[in-house]
């Protein structure tokens, strides 16, 4: 960082950094990027559209449920993941083995979920689960079934009443969508002579199967024990109502004490994040109000409105883009959007007002008790550059940043034989545009190197009298906000982002917020961009691609506008005369 009143001039880049990026790049390139081009070219990994998703919906709703297509239908398409058995395979290391054998093509763990609404009810009166890939069916549910699978965790039931794993209690519609009262549940017999047909449709042969005792959350389960993956027999889950068959999922379910441990590792995970990340951050958050009034003198409060106001309109867009669509149009339907609305809105205020008194308050720190310039002004010389090299200097350590962060992720799968499963609540698939994902990449990298670097570093050492425990005291705070990512065991995260986040703190105290921030953009930018490129459609290639550039580009636009100025010409003595 320059000292207050010098001139601006980013540190020099180093040849042995530009050469440590570079390498760094090829590994994260290697082990991260090129695994899944090579999965790519196994097969046919191209995501058919939502719109086709629609069509071969209604095809199989009219064609096997009894439901003809109506001008007041409308199919609302999520993406949903069963995180629980792909977890399952993944800690187990039976992906490989489970795609071999072909068992993801009729039985996939992610699918395509295609719910009904007619008349603009907030109920789906029917759902049907596709393929992503081929747009296969591999499930179906009617009536309350339907409304029972909603959701992202694909697989999942939520029974309404305690009479769970019988057809009773369940205000179901007939096939032909019409509602029904409910009735006893049918014997035995009854049940296996209504699934048999589906099974055939199958094309699997009923003498092949098992019935499973204590069937729980399903009315009938058919075992295939010759089809296994570790612990997993293959299930044929069927659910009735009014002598029909309401549910029909052929699959695999994890053990339970996988999920167990799942549950475990969730409940530890929220505690962390409440205690180590939320409770800190507020404390932080309260005296970044109280400092930026301490050093006014050191400060100015007009400095921060513009990056608070770009950050809560980035906030707004991001909640706006994650919200899944709606098909009610009732009046509970739109006063229950209005209220989330509001409250989306609000925190957003909160966390861009954080944003606000972090950079206020530590610029003022930083420059009353250090004496430093963390954060130029637009109007001091040499401004223009100097955000220049730091765009520069930010690519160059993004690219260590994510060599770092691969052999973390080596380092961990030998140590604590961490693994991760997916989640389909923060996938771009459940996007309303998929190719406005990047744009969490810029909320990331100017808030969180504002609150836990600018501010926090500096406000930290007030206590410790250290700068490094500083930096490692708000490093474990930011990283404790991320341990409700689906990685397991949860420590794996904080501990891979503690080396991630010390790095950030050098960046920061070395180069400056600057380019502490702009690493930090270009960091996910390269992650969130990748994401789009391997989603293979054009419009998100073209996002992705556009998304690694963007860091640049706007770099060198305040560099236009902020161009080198030319020194005064001085005329002559004698001229003056």
């Amino acid at each position: 960082m320059n000292s207050v009143g010098e001139p601006l001039q980013q540190r020099p880049l180093s040849t042995r950094l530009m050469v440590t990026g570079i390498i760094s790049l090829i590994v994260f390139l290697m082990f991260q990027v090129a695994p899944q081009l090579l999965t790519s070219k196994d097969g046919d990994t191209t995501i058919i559209s939502k719109d086709e998703v629609r069509a071969k919906a209604a095809a199989f709703a009219a064609g096997q449920l009894g439901h003809p297509a109506s001008a007041e239908d409308e199919w609302t398409v999520l993406y949903q993941t069963d995180a629980s058995f792909y977890g399952y395979m993944s800690r187990e290391k039976l992906t490989e083995d489970y795609t071999k054998r072909g068992l993801d093509q009729r039985y996939p763990f992610d699918v395509f979920h295609a719910a009904l609404h007619t008349g603009g009810s907030a109920e789906p009166l029917l759902s049907v689960d596709l393929n992503m890939y081929t747009g296969e069916v591999v499930s179906f549910a009617t009536g309350a079934d339907a409304a029972a699978a909603a959701g992202t965790d694909y697989g999942s039931m939520q029974v309404r009443d305690s009479a769970a794993g019988s057809g009773s209690g369940y205000a179901s519609s007939s096939s032909a969508g019409l509602p029904a009262a409910s009735e006893p549940d049918p014997a035995l017999e009854t049940k296996e002579q209504l699934a048999l047909p589906w099974l055939q449709a199958w094309g699997v042969n009923p003498a092949k199967l098992q019935i499973a005792a204590g069937s729980g959350k399903y009315d009938l389960v058919y075992t295939d024990s010759t089809v296994t993956v570790g612990e997993s027999p293959l299930n044929y889950n069927f659910r009735f109502s009014n002598s029909e068959v309401t549910y029909f999922r052929p699959g695999f379910t994890a053990p339970a004490w996988h999920d167990t441990y799942v549950k475990e590792q969730t409940s530890l995970a929220n505690k962390l994040t409440l205690l180590g990340y939320g409770l800190p951050t507020l404390a932080l958050g309260i005296l970044a109000l109280i400092y930026s009034i301490l050093t006014r003198h050191h400060t100015s409060f007009a400095r921060g409105i513009f990056l608070s106001a770009v950050h809560f309109i980035i906030m707004m867009v991001s909640t706006y883009n994650m919200l899944p669509e709606s098909s009610g149009d009732s009046v509970e339907d739109r006063i229950t959007a209005i209220i989330l609305f509001i409250i989306y809105a609000l925190y957003s205020l909160l966390m861009s007002a954080l944003l606000y008194f972090s950079l206020v308050g530590g610029n003022g720190l930083w420059r009353k008790e250090e004496g430093l310039n963390p954060w130029p002004r637009a109007k001091e010389p040499g401004y223009g550059k100097y955000v220049l090299d730091s765009i520069k200097a930010g690519y160059i350590w993004a690219f260590v940043l994510l060599g770092v962060q691969t052999v973390m992720f080596i380092i961990l799968s030998f140590t604590l034989d961490n693994w991760s499963t997916t989640d389909a609540s923060q996938s771009p698939y459940n996007m309303r545009y998929a190719w406005l994902l990047p744009i969490v990449a810029w909320l990331a990298g100017l808030s969180e190197e504002a609150i836990y670097r600018l501010f926090g570093i500096r406000m930290v050492k007030k206590l410790v009298r250290s700068t490094f425990l500083a930096s490692l005291i708000t490093t474990l705070i930011w990283a404790m906000g991320h341990t409700l990512y689906p990685i397991y065991p949860v420590i794996s995260r904080p501990i891979e982002l503690t080396v991630i986040g010390l790095l950030f703190s050098f960046i920061f105290l070395r180069y400056g917020f600057i380019a502490a921030m702009f690493s930090h953009v270009v960091f996910d930018s390269i992650l969130m961009g990748a994401t789009l490129i391997f989603m293979q459609d054009a419009v998100n290639i073209g996002a992705g691609i556009v998304t690694l550039v963007m860091p640049f580009v706007v770099g060198y636009i305040v560099y236009r506008f902020n161009p080198p100025r030319r020194p005064e010409r001085i005329e002559p003595a004698e001229s003056l005369t």
